[in-house]
């Protein structure tokens, strides 16, 4: 396998990992908050080598090289004052309003050519990549113990607070918006893997489970021993790839495999 490929494709940092034969066929990600938070951490924990397509991991706004200061810090303050407008429901659009001229620009980068395009997320990239399929044209995707509704997120977060949180008519707008099981419909065309930790939170585990009973083109996987997370803290740089974490990465590749 060749080396991974550092970048930054239109103002949005990236790890390129190349395929083993020449194809123009592209799975682009976004990655966790949780460990790994960043692309260089997610293309390591989840580095699909036996997929036949470039994997292109993107980095999220406020994560990593875009880090305010050096740190997490800004990005979990955001989430503290307004999980919502703050953090998810911003986090989620800037993230899809900036992806059509990364994806243009990296493509031009590594002279990876218009083939098929496949879309993998994680957790909050999970929502990201959601949003993406509901905007453009996918072969396929999968999703890792992924944010399907933004109001799980918030309960998670009131978890972590130990606060409730104080719901606005835009705040609620903005979580209703970011409901993938209700805008299922939307999402019924592209193949969807949704893959979940039988160890993950509940209400996350519940959703996945929701989603895939409410599309046609969609499966469930569960994988014994994973929580939340798929590499250990702090997961900002390349690590190691984990055991539990092999096992996702083997069932995407054989989901990819499917479609490439």
């Amino acid at each position: 396998m060749g080396e991974p490929i550092t970048g930054t494709a239109a103002g949005v940092p990236y790890t390129a990992l190349p395929p083993s034969t020449e194809t123009n066929a592209l799975v682009v990600s976004w990655h966790m908050m949780d460990a790994p938070r960043t692309n260089a951490a997610f293309a390591a924990a989840l580095p699909l080598n036996d997929v036949a397509a470039w994997r292109v991991h993107f980095g999220l706004p406020f994560c990593g090289a875009r880090m305010d200061n050096g740190t997490m810090d800004a990005a979990l303050e955001r989430a503290k004052a307004d999980s919502v407008l703050g953090y998810f429901a911003l986090f989620i659009r800037l993230a899809v309003e900036e992806f059509p001229a990364a994806l243009a620009d990296v493509r031009k980068q590594l002279s990876i050519g218009d083939g098929l395009l496949f879309a993998l997320g994680g957790s909050l990239g999970a929502a990201i990549a959601l949003q993406n399929l509901t905007k453009v044209s996918f072969a396929g995707a999968a999703i890792v113990n992924g944010l399907i509704r933004v109001r799980a997120g918030v309960s998670l977060a009131e978890d972590i607070w130990g606060t409730p949180y104080q719901w606005t008519e835009e705040s609620a707008a903005a979580a209703d918006e970011l409901d993938f099981i209700a805008r299922a419909a939307e999402l019924a065309e592209t193949p969807l893997l949704v893959v979940s930790g039988e160890e993950d939170h509940p209400v996350l585990r519940a959703d996945a489970a929701q989603l895939v009973e409410k599309l046609p083109n969609a499966e469930l996987a569960t994988i014994p021993g994973l929580a939340h997370p798929l590499a250990d803290e702090p997961g900002m740089e390349p690590a190691p790839q984990l055991p539990v974490a092999k096992k996702v990465d083997e069932r995407l590749t054989q989901w990819f495999a499917q479609y490439v």
